[in-house]
């Protein structure tokens, strides 16, 4: 497991997110557990692995330990209280997000985008806004897209078990979706994500959510509750919703460009 070597600083927003260089050369954004923030760890790992299954264009991700020892000497860190595990994502450097960027002209990996558009319908994540993008320019204007920062899935960072079971199935108030939108050529794209939603193995999502750390808090009714959102959602409502997204958001936009 990587160590921290080198504290940074603390980023902006409410995830307790800490800038952490660790030996193997690279920075990560650490998240901590906090109270009143009581689901974000377990939010961003579900999240994080679901997506990297899919192939959506997340930064890689790990669970860490940083030492007590570590965290004793700096300020930032030396009142948080502990867990065993924090999560880790790497940091993309020399990128902005989506309010830094007036203009965007073209996104190379437009095949993502249409998954990462049902990706947030099924994990209701309705904090897909212009800071949770980041873009990085290649050549000539064009821009890679990652998404970052899931710790407001299932549409809090604070829910319950019981919260899981009335999750919102209306269209995601997002600028962001319709900016992906836009770079989306064919409705196809979203048949095929859908797709690759509904046949993704329940045994592993089963697996990712035993994974969550204990220490996280998450009892073993919310572990049932998450993987049984997940599978209702995908099997019964995240078609609809998709169907409801391309009348309403993406056939209009391109009708607009025709």
């Amino acid at each position: 497991m990587i160590q921290p070597v080198t504290y940074k600083k603390s980023l902006a927003g409410k995830s307790n997110a800490h800038l952490i260089t660790f030996d193997d050369g690279r920075d990560y954004v650490v998240k901590y557990f906090q109270p009143g923030f009581e689901k974000t760890l377990a939010n961003e790992w579900v999240a994080y692995c679901l997506a990297r299954y899919l192939d959506l264009p997340i930064p890689f991700a790990q669970l860490v330990e940083i030492p007590k020892e570590f965290s004793a000497g700096i300020p930032e860190l030396s009142q948080i209280t502990q867990t065993q595990f924090q999560f880790a994502s790497l940091y993309v450097p020399d990128c902005f997000d989506g309010h830094q960027v007036t203009e965007v002209p073209a996104i190379s990996n437009r095949e993502n985008l249409a998954g990462i558009i049902l990706f947030d319908y099924w994990m209701c994540n309705r904090d897909r806004t212009r800071k949770n993008i980041v873009l990085c320019d290649n050549a000539q204007g064009s821009y890679h897209l990652w998404i970052i920062d899931h710790a407001e899935v299932f549409d809090s960072y604070n829910w319950v078990a019981e919260d899981l079971e009335a999750l919102p199935v209306t269209l995601l108030k997002s600028a962001t979706h319709q900016i992906m939108a836009c770079f989306i050529e064919k409705e196809q794209d979203f048949y095929e994500q859908l797709e690759m939603i509904q046949t993704l193995p329940i045994h592993l999502i089963e697996e990712i959510v035993a994974l969550i750390p204990n220490d996280w808090n998450v009892t073993s009714e919310e572990r049932k509750a998450i993987v049984t959102t997940l599978v209702i959602r995908r099997k019964k409502i995240l078609k609809k919703l998709m169907e409801r997204f391309i009348k309403r958001v993406y056939q209009p936009i391109h009708l607009k460009v025709e």
